[in-house]
């Protein structure tokens, strides 16, 4: 059955010495085997539009429980930005690993719908440390690790919260605070508007690199902590911004 689907390649892997197998994200049907013969040859016209994080329409004789075959595509972005920076390329990489193991666990649209926003953001020069982390806090809910950030995890209060605890995973009231870390009030709040806004609502950031790094700190914790969830990209990426 011929298809035309809006998607994004998160993994591209050879097959043979001219083919690529593709895992593709697309809106309506989550992850997608496709099989792209012969695209690795120069004279291919999809040569440069079946690598990865290439966003665009894919038509494709669409098989439900085995690789569809890709015939063409149509870029809808080239995100000619992030390919000519190595820093965004490598945030880029990373949260398409992310993505594709999130979607493995638990795939819904809004998972799409907020990558490519985030995709776009970085693209368009917003920070990509910030879009990152909003990123993360979003995904999860989908790993079935959420965050409590609406009222202390102890006693569900709403008042007086004075500190978010990595290790449990949520706001602490000053009535049940015992000796967890205190963390800036800003960094707190934060946490709470990453895991809202609307990411294609943002029309700015001001968010300062101290603050912006201890909010990374504690993503990291808890991801080490919860996700169980080990990237190569993640790695290489952090050896990058160290650097």
């Amino acid at each position: 059955m011929l298809k035309k689907v809006e998607g994004i390649i998160l993994t591209e892997t050879p097959s043979g010495d001219s083919s690529r197998i593709l895992n593709i994200l697309t809106r309506e049907y989550g992850l997608i085997g496709v099989m792209a013969k012969n695209v690795k040859s120069l004279k291919s016209p999809l040569r440069t539009k079946t690598t990865k994080f290439t966003y665009g329409l894919f038509y494709l004789d669409y098989y439900e429980q085995k690789l569809s075959k890709l015939t063409d595509v149509d870029i809808i972005e080239p995100f000619k930005n992030v390919r000519q920076d190595i820093i965004l390329l490598s945030y880029v990489s990373y949260i398409c690993e992310l993505t594709y193991q999130v979607v493995k666990q638990n795939y819904n649209y809004t998972i799409f719908d907020d990558f490519i926003a985030t995709l776009k953001k970085i693209d368009e020069g917003f920070n990509p440390l910030v879009m990152t982390n909003i990123l993360e806090i979003k995904y999860l809910d989908y790993q079935g690790i959420g965050l409590n950030l609406d009222c202390c995890l102890r006693c569900g209060s709403t008042k007086n919260i004075i500190t978010i605890d990595p290790d449990e995973g949520g706001y602490i009231c000053q009535n049940c605070y015992t000796n967890e870390p205190i963390y800036n009030a800003k960094i707190v709040k934060l946490l709470r508007m990453y895991y809202y806004i609307k990411i294609n609502s943002i029309t700015s950031l001001d968010i300062k690199p101290d603050i912006a790094s201890m909010i990374n700190e504690f993503i990291n914790r808890y991801y080490d902590r919860y996700a169980g969830l080990y990237l190569n990209s993640k790695k290489f990426l952090q050896e990058l911004v160290k650097n």
